[in-house]
């Protein structure tokens, strides 16, 4: 499998590295690093081609990838009978471009249980912002022909609670990266869902009262959140002027708001 290619842009942007170590497994157009004592991917990285994408019916069944053990994957005991999706990392359309044949294989390739993460339905589902974000990025690569590649995965924290063998994660991380007029640019995201779970005596709840927040910040913030190095994505940082920094995390009402230029 040929993976995620750092070279995609024409620029050179590997797919960051984790302190934690990891294991890194490829599967078509992406990769993911799989955090063997979180059972999740520490980070997943997908080359989008917008020229090239397909708009495929969906295909495919989640399932455990028979390179890892199954006790280093959060498998179905987690999601089954409570409010909890499994969150693709990378989407299911994302590396779906090529010939039908690779397309197809790519896509079914994002139903590996290493691709996954428990998410609350509400937050999952959302159409203005967790799925609104990935949308918009998938339709401005769609649109303007444009390679995207797009980094995802949880923030693991402290205060991520226990759940059936894993750690329900709070917040998760996107960056987008692709070459813009002046070179390497890059966009970062952090997308909360702590006010929408709780695991308290073993059993998930969703709050449906409650809300998941979406923030544009830092690369930077997001390298001092998870560990992990982003090496060039952090002077490619859209918000990388003195002016942008001073806002702190910018929330998110909808992707109207996103800022995908410097100054």
């Amino acid at each position: 499998m040929s993976g995620y290619d750092a070279g995609f842009l024409g620029v050179g942007v590997p797919l960051p590295e984790s302190s934690r170590g990891g294991r890194l497994l490829d599967y078509p157009r992406f990769s993911v690093l799989l955090d063997a004592e979180r059972r999740l991917a520490s980070v997943t990285g997908v080359n989008i081609d917008g020229a090239r994408l397909l708009d495929l019916p969906r295909t495919g069944d989640w399932r455990f990838d028979p390179r890892v053990p199954a006790a280093e994957q959060t498998g179905p005991e987690v999601y089954a009978r409570n409010d909890l999706d499994r969150g693709h990392l990378v989407r299911r359309r994302d590396p779906g471009w090529g010939t039908p044949a690779e397309a197809r294989d790519a896509t079914e390739a994002t139903f590996f249980y290493t691709n996954a993460a428990p998410q609350a339905a509400d937050f999952n589902q959302s159409r203005e912002l967790w799925l609104g974000l990935e949308d918009h990025v998938l339709a401005f690569a769609e649109a303007s022909d444009q390679r995207i590649s797009v980094f995802t995965a949880p923030i693991f924290g402290d205060a991520d609670p226990p759940y059936r063998g894993t750690r329900v994660p709070l917040r998760f991380y996107k960056i987008a990266a692709w070459l813009g007029r002046a070179g390497l640019e890059a966009a970062g995201f952090v997308l909360d869902q702590s006010e929408l779970v709780d695991t308290r005596e073993g059993v998930v709840a969703v709050d449906r009262l409650g809300a998941f927040r979406t923030f544009q910040v830092p690369i930077s913030d997001v390298a001092a959140a998870t560990g992990l190095e982003f090496g060039p994505l952090i002077g490619a940082d859209v918000l990388g002027t003195a002016g942008a920094r001073a806002e702190g995390w910018r929330e998110l009402t909808g992707v109207s708001d996103i800022r995908w230029r410097r100054g």
